[in-house]
């Protein structure tokens, strides 16, 4: 029976920031947004959301990317996000005063924000490949237009 350790891993590094003071659906909502993201590009959508917990996962996401590079030497740029997870943290409970002396239940919460990036194959296409497939098309379209005439006649 495989167990979880057999499985290759695959090269990334992850980071991890807790009891940070955002509500935890909060949280959730931005790292949605960059789930499955290469990690550059998860990073400049992250500095224009306009959520507040963007700023968090930003450090976060920025601190998993340097783990990657300074500790595994992967390439930053080949890095794509493969993990990004809120979990719920303690809850900081407070009491406001209210009419009539009664006492009312202020629930601060936190989170623990995960996210993990592994490297991914960068895709680029060969020259030759490249200037074949655009000559291709070129040469297809007199014949296509030969033929057109041809059935016209």
């Amino acid at each position: 029976m495989p167990t979880k350790n057999d499985a290759p891993a695959l090269p990334g590094s992850r980071a991890v920031a807790k009891h940070v003071r955002i509500s935890p659906n909060k949280a959730r909502r931005v790292v949605n947004l960059v789930r499955g993201l290469p990690a550059k590009e998860a990073l400049i959508v992250l500095q224009f959301a306009p959520q507040s917990a963007s700023e968090q996962v930003y450090k976060v996401l920025a601190s998993a990317i340097a783990n990657a590079e300074n500790n595994e030497r992967l390439d930053p740029d080949a890095l794509m996000v493969s993990e990004a997870f809120v979990d719920e943290g303690p809850t900081l409970k407070r009491f406001r005063p209210r009419a009539q002396g009664r006492a009312y239940r202020i629930r601060k919460r936190t989170c623990h924000i995960t996210i993990a990036v592994e490297a991914v194959q960068v895709a680029r296409p060969a020259k030759k490949a490249a200037a074949a497939k655009k000559a291709a098309p070129a040469k297809a379209a007199p014949a296509a237009q030969s033929q057109t005439t041809e059935e016209s006649e």
